[in-house]
């Protein structure tokens, strides 16, 4: 049976049409209600020219109607390109101009937000491509126009359908993730509709939402892939999804206990933030478990603190390549192995080797390489990018995932660190070079080196610039700078004038003391309890 979007949606809703599938600020909405939807959204596209193989950009928060608009792209055969809401107008137009998108999808009010304004705020010339760009609106008006085009209210393409026509095919693309690695521009991470659906029902069985009693709660964004997968497996399972637009600990913690929420999968902040926002002893007694990345070092106490409030949480890996939830530790596992980040594939075929770096020789278990990986859930490759789809994939279709780990001798692997200078900010995995080119493009700096910072709340990142002859520093206006072209989370919280990189000469090139770096920006923040 071909593993469709469009199918897999319509067979949940023929089984189940009265079922809850989304609670929505607690508003139940039944598997025939999504299906409907997104059969309107898809006419309401297609009547404006979205075909097969075309591009769709999602700038939206959690809703029903992301997964709409995520199912109707799936019935074109046409590919959702997911935006995350906290870009700015320089990461917005970058990605909408080139991934080719025709149509934006987006929320102007969302959270007291001029969206629209930030819209405007993109380079014209690169999105002159975008052809439609639809408003989603609930009790806040639909603006007339944007970037010199009508704008197309939500509402309006659902007075178009349905279209039950199935126009796409399982190896179709139909999502696109952005990540950034260690490249200046993110890399497009593309999926086809037979992958996402195959992870979906592999995470959902691995992680036993079969039992009817299940509710998961949603915490991530569904923008990217760590909310994504979350989704498509409780879709899979045929169990109810809650969610809100964004996450709010306090919210969330009582979406728990209001909904006897049994499984949910969030970074360990989030889970800290939820503890706290619940002042009960054992505040949490319908789950059976938390599964958790472990992104913060402020928080690596998490899961002895978690467990003494009645809180099991387990170990989780993934990424945009081979999708979140790919991995994961038994709940009923040893402490010492639960809390690790890794664990067994949920997909049984899926084969895990640890590599030399340099030689490619595979290496024994328990010693350290990259962390290499040949599974059902891998990308198609980096949309527009066959190069960097080359490189990142061995001779033999193995995935290099550039994360430094070991493979144990019951199946399982362990995470241990990023093997390049990525770092992850605010939950996603960002690149340096991205933040140092915004910061050069400002006159008074030369050059600019970016590195990661451990504080108290996270990792932070810390610029240090040379400046243009002549120019004086004036930290304020630099991050001030970055902040109207970035993401809040990219932006540096400290900036430090210098005169000269630390370096260390080399036979091929001379290469930046990135370390050295990190000492001078921890020294700097520990002086410094603002920025902590």
């Amino acid at each position: 049976m071909a593993q469709t979007l469009a199918g897999f949606l319509e067979r949940h809703a023929t089984q189940r049409a009265a079922d809850t599938v989304l609670v929505d600020r607690d508003r139940p909405i039944t598997y025939g209600e999504l299906d409907g939807e997104a059969r309107r959204v898809a006419a309401g596209l297609a009547a404006r020219g979205v075909a097969r193989g075309d591009r769709v950009a999602l700038w939206l928060p959690n809703l029903p109607a992301w997964l709409a608009c995520f199912f109707a792209c799936g019935r074109l055969g046409a590919i959702a390109v997911s935006v995350n809401t906290r870009f700015k107008s320089s990461e917005v137009a970058d990605i909408v101009a080139r991934s080719g998108c025709t149509a934006l999808v987006f929320w102007p009010g969302f959270r007291r937000i001029d969206f629209a304004a930030i819209l405007a705020g993109c380079d014209p010339v690169a999105l002159r491509g975008l052809a439609h760009v639809v408003a989603y609106t609930e009790n806040d008006p639909s603006p007339a126009r944007a970037l010199d085009r009508e704008v197309i209210a939500y509402r309006d393409l659902l007075d178009e359908g349905p279209l039950d026509e199935e126009r796409g095919g399982e190896d179709d693309g139909c999502v696109i993730f952005t990540t950034s690695g260690t490249t200046r521009a993110p890399k497009f991470v593309l999926h086809n509709q037979r992958t996402v659906i195959r992870h979906g029902i592999d995470v959902a069985r691995d992680f036993g939402w079969d039992d009817p009693a299940t509710r998961v709660l949603v915490t991530a964004p569904l923008c990217g892939v760590f909310g994504f997968a979350n989704a498509l497996a409780a879709l899979a399972a045929g169990r109810p999804l809650v969610m809100t637009p964004t996450f709010d600990a306090r919210e969330s913690a009582s979406a728990v206990q209001r909904h006897a929420v049994t499984h949910a999968n969030a970074t360990d902040e989030m889970i800290a933030l939820m503890l706290d926002a619940a002042p009960e002893p054992y505040p949490f007694p319908s789950v059976k478990w938390f599964g958790y990345a472990a992104f913060s070092p402020a928080h690596a106490d998490l899961p002895a603190r978690a467990a003494a409030r009645g809180l099991n949480v387990v170990g989780l890996y993934g990424s945009s390549e081979v999708e979140a939830l790919f991995a994961r530790q038994r709940e009923d596992a040893p402490t010492t192995d639960r809390w690790l980040a890794g664990g067994k594939p949920v997909a049984p075929e899926t084969q895990v080797r640890a590599c030399d770096p340099e030689t490619g020789e595979i290496l024994g278990r328990g010693t350290a390489g990259e962390l290499q990986f040949a599974a059902p859930s891998r990308m198609v490759g980096y949309f527009g990018d066959e190069a960097a789809t080359r490189a990142a994939l061995t001779r033999d279709g193995f995935f290099r995932s550039g994360d430094l780990g070991y493979t144990t001798d019951d199946g399982r692997f362990v995470f241990l660190a990023r093997m390049g200078d990525a770092l992850r900010l605010g939950g996603f995995l960002v690149s340096p070079a991205e933040i140092e080119a915004v910061l050069a493009e400002h006159p008074t700096v030369a050059a600019a080196q970016i590195v990661g910072a451990r504080t108290t709340s996270g990792l932070k990142p810390v610029a240090f610039v040379i400046l243009a002859p002549g120019a004086a520093l004036d930290a304020a206006a630099l991050v001030a700078h970055c902040a109207v072209r970035m993401a809040k989370f990219k932006v540096p919280v400290r900036v430090q004038a210098i005169e000269a990189f630390p370096v260390t000469p080399g036979a091929n090139a001379t290469k930046i003391q990135k370390h050295r770096l990190r000492e001078m920006a921890e020294a700097l923040l520990a002086s410094d309890p603002v920025a902590r």
